[in-house]
């Protein structure tokens, strides 16, 4: 046994450790991809600078090379110059100028007038062919001596060289080209060492780079794993759980406060579903043992008639207005029931501009009726108008009424009912003499079914859905709807409705 529990706890360590794993190294993970996008992007940049600093560095040096080559040549006098073009220098004095170029280089004379083109070469280097250039890259060394004139060639035969022209003159109007060739591959070793160098630091830079970027990465990702922790959490079914909001992110503390809104309202959405499903559980309860109390007193009327009662004219009499009783009552808890459902499902009023208190006045025989020897007061205030649909509202006064005239004496009871303005809206009141209502009731008044005495409802054939009628009537009619009481000292049921506009 405790083998097994130190494999299940391994396990679990393991699995937990593999789900971390996942969440941190694979590719799919936010830290992964954002690590590698960042080295890939990083890398990219490097290659780019590095392809224009070759490019850069490359003309850098080869100008720099031709700044110094042209020095050299203005250097030398051009006496030295003229006497190289016509052949007068001794061979001595031409290898003596080796001082001034590269060992490897080739510089040759052109003479502009007579066309030709004298050869030199220095001691170390040998007899070398000099390249020639277009006319017109002469031509334009003649024309602005003062100007760099280089150029990068590559014989048919031969590397690739560094081309400079030079034009001097002499105090005798003499004017000659002078052309220094030396090849490149110093240069190119040299641009490729600093290549080289470049890459080996990026490359150290890009490393130590990602490594210093990783707990950075982690740190500001830190929002975003305690939003995931509290999404687990929340996934797991606690719905009670928020997301922290003040995080130092914006993006991510206005998806939190986004997130903890839906939280808010899935929540509501779920208590206000749980309510509903228990709601209706109540409801069918209530409805089937409303709906039964009748059946089974007609059913039991019935067996009593079948045994023998129905010959015997008293209690056939009697057993025939119990069952007309119970039959009207369970006619009117269906007809409840269905103008409940009825409003649940597809409200549909049609209110008018009319005054209230003309409504009262119409129903004034009716309710003194209802009321039989309880005495009833009207207060109305004329011109009371307010949008409402005659037909429903006068259910309401009636339920309120007939509430009023079940809760007091029939011989001491007093009603009054009064209408009039109230605070931005018109308001109708019922008010009684009963026994009250205690406050551990008050909240539960308009809920369907609630009654606070059985068997007192049941003497008048009530069955709790009056008062949830009137509730869902004043709804409809964007009112509202509330009950003062004390035990003791009667009721008074208030309805306020809005006015006209």
């Amino acid at each position: 046994m405790k083998f097994k529990n130190k494999r299940e706890e391994y396990r679990t360590k393991r699995t937990g450790f593999k789900s971390r794993l996942k969440r941190i190294g694979v590719p799919h993970s936010l830290r992964f991809q954002l690590l590698s996008r960042s080295f890939i992007l990083i890398a990219v940049l490097l290659i780019v600078v590095g392809f224009f600093q070759y490019i850069f560095m490359q003309k850098f040096i080869y100008e720099n090379q031709a700044k110094s080559i042209q020095s050299q040549v203005t250097a030398v006098p051009a006496d030295v110059w003229e006497q190289i073009a016509a052949g007068n220098l001794l061979s001595d004095k031409l290898n003596h100028m080796d001082f001034y170029f590269l060992p490897d280089s080739t510089i040759s004379v052109l003479d502009p007038q007579q066309g030709n083109m004298t050869v030199l070469t220095n001691s170390s280097s040998g007899l070398k062919v000099a390249p020639q250039l277009d006319v017109q890259d002469y031509v334009s060394a003649i024309k602005d001596p003062r100007t760099l004139h280089y150029k990068v060639v590559t014989p048919s035969k031969g590397d690739e060289q560094l081309v400079v022209l030079q034009t001097v003159e002499s105090r005798g109007h003499w004017k000659s080209v002078i052309q220094v060739s030396v090849g490149t591959k110093p240069l190119k070793e040299m641009l490729m060492k600093q290549l080289m160098i470049f890459l080996v630091l990026s490359l150290l830079a890009l490393i130590g780079g990602l490594v210093a970027f990783i707990p950075v990465l982690r740190k500001t990702l830190v929002p975003l794993s305690n939003m995931v922790n509290k999404m687990e959490n929340i996934d797991a079914g606690n719905l009670a759980e928020r997301l922290p909001i003040e995080q130092g992110q914006i993006e991510i503390d206005r998806l939190a406060v986004s997130f903890n809104g839906m939280l808010q309202r899935l929540e509501t959405s779920f208590e206000a579903e749980k309510e509903a499903k228990e709601q209706m559980r109540r409801f069918v309860a209530d409805a089937s043992h409303e709906l039964r109390t009748p059946l089974t007193s007609i059913h039991g009327f019935l067996e009593v008639l079948l045994r023998g009662a129905m010959n015997q004219p008293d209690k056939l009499e009697r057993s025939l207005k119990s069952m007309y009783e119970e039959s009207e009552r369970m006619k009117k808890l269906v007809q409840d029931l269905l103008l409940l459902a009825k409003l649940d499902r597809s409200p549909n009023i049609e209110p008018v501009e009319n005054d209230l208190d003309d409504l009262v006045v119409k129903m004034e025989n009716q309710l003194r009726l209802l009321a039989g020897n309880r005495s009833v007061g009207l207060n109305l205030t004329p011109n009371s108008h307010c949008l409402y649909d005659e037909d429903k509202m006068k259910q309401v006064i009636l339920n309120l009424f007939h509430n009023a005239v079940q809760h007091t004496d029939p011989e001491k009871g007093e009603i009054v009912l009064t209408v009039g303005p109230a605070e931005g809206g018109i308001e109708l009141s019922v008010k009684d003499n009963g026994q009250g209502i205690s406050e551990e009731h008050l909240s539960h008044l308009f809920e369907r079914f609630y009654r606070i005495d059985t068997s007192r409802t049941r003497k008048y054939g009530g069955a709790g859905l009056g008062l949830a009628i009137t509730q869902s009537i004043v709804e409809l009619h964007k009112g509202r709807i509330w009950v003062k009481s004390e035990a003791g000292e009667g009721s008074i049921f208030q309805v306020w409705l809005p006015t006209v506009g």
